[in-house]
């Protein structure tokens, strides 16, 4: 496994080498750069603005530019954002921290939901239950997530207006939230969490469950699990033991993009519920062309996928017996 991972190590370097290539100069791309908007505020003079352009570095080729990034990378520095005036990994790591919560919260409430409902519908094929779930997840699969919140939401504060009751539908605390106590404050930002974190599981749970029900109905009939049942084995573990352990494999295998998921935020759900997560920072980020908190954001995901991916190997040689990396 060792040497495996080493030649993995090995095998990332053109490949990290090569995204950062591409996340700066595609960034560049775009007409303008940070600057270009200030040019109509009547307030700065074209003579600051050339001063900003030389102090951050901007007045110099892309390839320097590039080349001053990567001298920064290797001595662990993300860059200089330009809307903040802050190194870019003190701007992006209270918005990650902020997204792993959602997003944590919403991977638990995920699998919970899934997981059972996938087995459910193999084992239950074509009953009532497995019928509703499955014409219930159909339903589901057509409703992007950040619509799903839109419809939550709607729903939610009918019930605030016909009940009294304070459901948070935005932002991640309260505005009393720093008087409150360490258990007031967890309480409060669960409660905040909540229901962006559901409403974004609901969504990911119609298509894994489909999926996994597939998996576990391709494997219930397959010869070895009919050898299990004339053997007497008990049909929890031939369930459990041997048609779910093969039957999340192709999960495993997708476990790799489980790493840059966390800290990349909840898309447009936490848009739509007002959440201070990556998302709503990056689209900002992109609006206004800062450079570096886009170029490093993007370059910490794809390290994560990387580790992710490794990672995912790993745990499928644990799983799977016949998978051996020489």
């Amino acid at each position: 496994m060792l040497p495996f991972l080493l030649r993995r190590l090995v095998n990332s370097i053109p490949t990290v080498i090569g995204a950062t290539i591409l996340i700066f100069f595609i960034i560049q791309l775009a007409p303008g750069d940070f600057l270009t908007s200030q040019l109509l505020n009547p307030n700065i003079s074209k003579e600051q603005i050339d001063n900003l352009r030389r102090n951050f570095g901007l007045d110099q080729p892309l390839i320097v530019q590039y080349f001053y990034w990567v001298k920064n990378l290797l001595q662990g520095d993300l860059g200089l954002s330009f809307a903040y005036q802050q190194p870019v990994l003190n701007v992006v790591a209270p918005r990650v921290l902020n997204s792993l919560y959602l997003v944590l919260f919403s991977t638990l409430v995920f699998y919970v939901i899934a997981i059972p409902l996938g087995v459910y519908g193999a084992v239950r094929q074509y009953s009532i239950g497995d019928k509703i779930t499955s014409t219930l997840m159909y339903f589901l699969l057509g409703f992007p997530s950040f619509f799903l919140a839109l419809i939550v939401i709607y729903f939610i504060l009918q019930i605030r207006f016909a009940t009294g009751w304070d459901i948070p539908v935005g932002g991640m605390t309260s505005q009393n939230y720093d008087d409150l106590s360490t258990l007031g404050k967890f309480l409060d930002v669960l409660k905040h969490v909540a229901i962006p974190a559901v409403v974004l599981a609901i969504g990911d749970v119609a298509g894994t469950t489909r999926v996994l029900r597939g998996q576990m109905l391709e494997n219930l009939n397959a010869d070895y699990i009919r050898t299990a049942r004339a053997k007497g084995v008990s049909e929890f573990k031939v369930v459990y033991k041997h048609t779910f352990r093969n039957a999340i494999i192709p999960f495993i295998a997708g476990i790799g993009g489980l790493l840059p998921a966390l800290i990349s935020g909840a898309g447009f759900t936490e848009v739509v519920f007002s959440y201070p997560g990556i998302t709503p920072m990056l689209l900002d980020a992109l609006n206004s062309q800062d450079l570096y908190v886009i170029a490093g954001f993007s370059l910490v995901g794809i390290l994560l996928l990387i580790i992710g991916n490794a990672v995912s190997d790993i745990l499928l040689s644990v799983v799977d017996p016949r998978i051996r990396y020489a």
